[in-house]
């Protein structure tokens, strides 16, 4: 199991962002999502959600969940606690953070925080800008005192979060809207 404290060495650049390395050796930039990133992390999201997804979920699944899903949550983007990963050349690779409130209303605890949004580029999965984002997003968040994270996974990201030391507590199915029921995964760190 990995810990907070075997994170990846950072950089600062300019106040709020971080160069990180990544483990395939790419240096990007990790900074505080600001309320102009949405439009790009909306379509980060939208783009890179469907072809993540299709393998493992159904496409009546997916034709009444992506809109709700496959969204830039502004909320989340202004929060301080939502962060986007760029190439040197300031192009979006991914994005990722965690809220202490609960999503979907859900009941939530002291000292813990839920992961939320994260995504990368489909076009550039597999590369650690993920886990880079993440471990990121951890870090800042333990610096907050956060001592547990929850997570609502996709199917097909299981295998990232547990590859990050997240264990899984079991399937659940999230309530999108009426009649749209969404399977995920729950996990915890």
């Amino acid at each position: 199991m990995q810990h907070i404290s075997e994170l990846n060495e950072f950089t600062a650049i300019q106040p709020r962002a971080t160069r990180v390395q990544t483990a395939s050796g790419q240096t990007i930039i990790v900074r505080v999502a600001r309320k102009r990133d949405f439009d790009a992390v909306d379509t980060l999201l939208s783009q890179s959600y469907p072809k993540m997804l299709t393998a493992d979920y159904a496409p009546s699944v997916l034709a009444l969940a992506l809109p709700k899903i496959a969204r830039a949550n502004m909320r989340l983007l202004r929060s301080g606690r939502y962060y986007v990963a760029e190439s040197e050349g300031r192009q979006l690779l991914g994005a990722g953070g965690y809220s202490i409130e609960a999503p979907g209303g859900r009941k939530s605890f002291p000292g813990t925080a839920h992961i939320r949004h994260v995504v990368t580029h489909h076009a550039h999965q597999g590369r650690g800008i993920g886990r880079a984002l993440l471990r990121h997003t951890l870090d800042h968040a333990a610096q907050e005192g956060i001592t547990r994270f929850d997570c609502l996974s996709t199917l097909n990201a299981e295998g990232f979060y547990a590859d990050i030391g997240f264990r899984r507590v079991g399937l659940v199915e999230l309530p999108l809207a009426p009649g749209i029921r969404f399977p995920a995964v729950q996990m915890q760190l």
